[in-house]
Order: structure tokens, then sequence, then C-alpha cells
């Protein structure tokens, strides 16, 4: 009889404490790791050290990181049984990040499209962790032998460098890290800004009434989405004409798991005030007990560590396994 059980595929995704989360990131990410949780070994990081390339207020980063653990855990990752930690709590991301630099081409970063776009806006000024910070998420993904990584398609360009330096440290002293494919959720939504649904939905615009954030208050939620661009067309359709109709349609269908169909179906021969008014119901609903629990979570500091602290334990055992071999290929004495 075989006893051996399979093992499980390993995912890597890591969020930056730079900025609150919103809808987006939420219906985006986060709700898609609560699933992948149960047929996956899963380390989610706060990937702090990513943060730290645009400069931060200390007092800030700290705050985020603690709240970004937070809603980790409300959401419904389970940190008994996924591995969540701070990034700058496993220095082996630091280690690696420099031994990956060293088998990195300054050609391959300097093509790298968000570092082109910065780089136009700063000019010289632009900070060299700008430049190298796809090295450190390659060490990220890598030390944990990452089979999968959730990645939208601003990312993608990152995670094929990530795959290039790995088969060429490979190459160069054989066969030490797992090539990383990317992943796509089944059924990933992509949540719009509500006042201009052909962009994302982003925290950086200044207009707060282009995004709802996951703490935003019920009354907040129902404001933002009463002035929500729609068309004058008048009617609930779920097509490309009607983009502002459509992103409403996607938040509902993310959170209750319902098709496209189901929810036109449902408001036949109803106006926008009304389709309005239960997008913003379904969105309450909810974010409310996610809100609480977040709540209650961070008025539990000594939990909080106690979490990050057997978190980055978890992970350093890992990544310090996969470091030590990189260190014995490349030729450092062990110490």
């Amino acid at each position: 009889m075989d006893n051996t059980i399979e093992k499980k595929k390993v995912i890597f995704s890591g969020i930056k404490p730079s900025g609150e989360l919103t809808l987006g990131n939420y219906l985006g990410a986060i709700k898609n790791w609560v699933t992948l949780q149960n047929e996956y070994e899963c380390y989610f990081c706060i990937a702090d050290l990513h943060a730290i390339t645009v400069k931060q207020e200390p007092k800030d980063l700290r705050k985020r990181t603690l709240d970004l653990l937070s809603i980790y855990i409300a959401c419904g990752i389970n940190p008994k049984e996924n591995t969540l930690f701070i990034q700058s709590h496993v220095p082996a991301h630091s280690e690696a990040s420099w031994l990956l630099t060293c088998s990195t081409y300054m050609g391959e970063l300097s093509r790298m499209t968000q570092y082109k776009d910065k780089s136009q806006k700063s000019g010289d000024s632009i900070s060299a962790g700008l430049f190298n910070y796809p090295v450190l998420m390659a060490a990220d993904i890598l030390l944990y032998n990452s089979d999968l990584v959730p990645v939208g398609i601003d990312q993608r360009q990152h995670l094929e460098l990530a795959r290039d330096i790995a088969n060429r440290f490979n190459n160069t002293y054989s066969d030490t890290f797992v090539i990383p494919e990317g992943y796509t959720p089944k059924e990933g939504a992509k949540i719009m800004d509500l006042q201009n649904p052909s962009k994302k939905m982003s925290k950086s615009e200044e207009n707060p009434n282009c995004y709802i954030l996951i703490m935003d208050k019920p009354e907040v939620i129902r404001k933002k989405i009463s002035r929500a661009v729609t068309d004058s067309i008048g009617v609930v359709n779920y097509t490309d004409e009607q983009p502002g109709v459509k992103n409403l349609i996607n938040i509902i269908c993310a959170i209750k798991g319902v098709s496209p169909e189901e929810v036109v179906e449902s408001f036949i021969g109803k106006g926008y005030a009304d389709f309005k008014s239960e997008v913003a119901t379904i969105i309450v609903n909810e974010l409310s007990p996610v809100q609480e629990k977040i709540n209650e979570l961070l008025g539990d500091k000594k939990q909080l560590e106690e979490i990050y602290k057997e978190g980055a334990a978890k992970a350093s055992y890992t990544a310090n396994k996969t470091l030590r071999k990189m260190q014995k290929k490349i030729g450092l004495i062990p110490r």
C-alpha cells in the first residue's frame, strides 16, 4: 500500500504596508488567499522592506505593518495553518537579495517598467532601492521554494525576472531553486476606480471617492457608492459599453460568488438608485465583521506579537535552509 502523502505546492505572496488597503486589494488579493490556504502551503508576508524604497514616516510604517497583519487574520487567513510574517524579521531576505544581486544584470533591472516610469519622474535622484527591489522580490519568492506566485499584470515582469535569476543561478551553481510559476486565481476580481472605471482602484488617487478602504465606515461606503460613475443608459447591464455599472456588478460577484447574469436578472426593471443602494449594503455587510475583528486584534498587541514572532521563526527555518545552500554553492565558508 502506498502511504506517501502528496506534498502541497508552495504559494508565496506579500503586500507592502505603504498605504491603507482598498476594497480592490481585499477582493483582488486577500479574499483569494483565504481560499488558497486550504489547498497550498502558504507564506504570506508583510513586505516592509519593499515599503522603504520610498521614504516612510517611521511611526506610520510601524502602525500600518500591524494593521496589515490584523487585516490578513481578520479576513480569514489562519496563522496556525499558514506562515504569516514580517519580511524584515527574516534576515535571510536581505542576505539572499545581495547574493542574487551578484547574479543579476544592470540591463535587466533598467528594463523594468515600474523603474522606467519612476526614473522618468525622479531622474537621477531615484533611490538605488527602487532600482534593485525586483531582486529582493526574487529572493522573497525563491527562499521558500515557491511553486506559485499570485501576480497581477503589473508584477508579471518581476516574476519573469525572478525566474531568469533562478535559472541563471541553477545553471551556474547546479540546481538550487524551484522555478516559480505565476498563479491566476480562477475568478480574480479586478476592481476598478469608482470615478474612472478604466483604471484599477488605487489608494494613490487624490479623490477619496475613487476608492473604498477596508476600514471605511458604513456611511462613507454608502456615500462613495452613491457618487460612483455610471452612465445615462439607466439599465443595469454587464457590458463594456457601461464600464461603471460593470465594475459595480463585479464587486457584487466577487463578494457573493454569483455570476454577472444573475446580478443583471435581479435588477430587471430597477434603476441605478436601487442598484447602488444594494451594492453599498453588500459591501457594508462584507466589511463590517472584518473591521470588528481588525479592531479587536489591534486592541491585543501581545497576541499580534506572538503571531508575528511565531511566523518569523517558521519562515526563518525554511529561508535559512535555502540561504545556507546558496552560500555553500557560491563558495562562502559556512558560519
